[in-house]
C-alpha cells in the first residue's frame, strides 16, 4: 500500500466524524487541517487561519510536513482549494471526489464527483513523487 493509499484509507475512516474547528481527534471532531494531519500522520500547526490566510503560508506548512507539490491529481493527494471568497480549505482526493471536513454539514464527508472548488495546489507524500 502506498502512502497515498494509506492517507486515503485514514481519511475514509474519519467519514462521519463531527466537524469541530481546530479539532484533532475523530471522536471529538475534526476540521480540514485536523483531517489532513490524521490522513498523512503529521502534526498540524495551531493558530492557523484558513479564512484570509495565504496559499503560500499553507504551502510552507504542508511542505514542512514532508509532502511535495505535484501538478497532476490522483487519489490520496492533499488538495488546497478556494472554497469561497477569502476562504482556503484542505481536502483529500478520492477516486471519484474528495473527502473533507464539511462545516455546513457538521461532519467529515466523502463528496462524489469533480472537485467543486478551484484547486489552488496539490501535494502527495514524497515517496510517490
Amino acid at each position: 500500500m502506498t502512502a497515498g493509499e494509506r492517507a486515503l484509507a485514514a481519511a475514509r475512516g474519519a467519514v462521519g466524524a463531527p466537524f469541530r474547528l481546530h479539532g484533532r481527534r475523530v471522536a471529538e471532531g475534526l476540521d480540514c487541517v485536523g483531517l489532513a494531519g490524521l490522513a498523512y500522520g503529521c502534526a498540524v500547526p495551531s493558530g492557523y487561519r484558513m479564512r484570509s490566510g495565504t496559499a503560500d503560508g499553507v504551502a510552507q506548512a504542508v511542505e514542512a510536513a514532508g509532502l511535495v507539490r505535484v501538478e497532476n491529481m490522483r487519489a490520496g493527494d492533499l488538495l488546497l482549494v478556494r472554497s469561497g471568497p477569502g476562504q482556503l480549505h484542505l481536502a483529500i482526493a478520492s477516486e471519484d471526489g474528495v473527502i473533507h471536513a464539511d462545516a455546513g454539514l457538521r461532519r467529515v464527508v466523502e463528496r462524489p464527483g469533480p472537485v467543486p472548488w478551484p484547486v489552488v495546489a496539490r501535494w502527495r507524500p514524497q515517496e510517490e513523487d
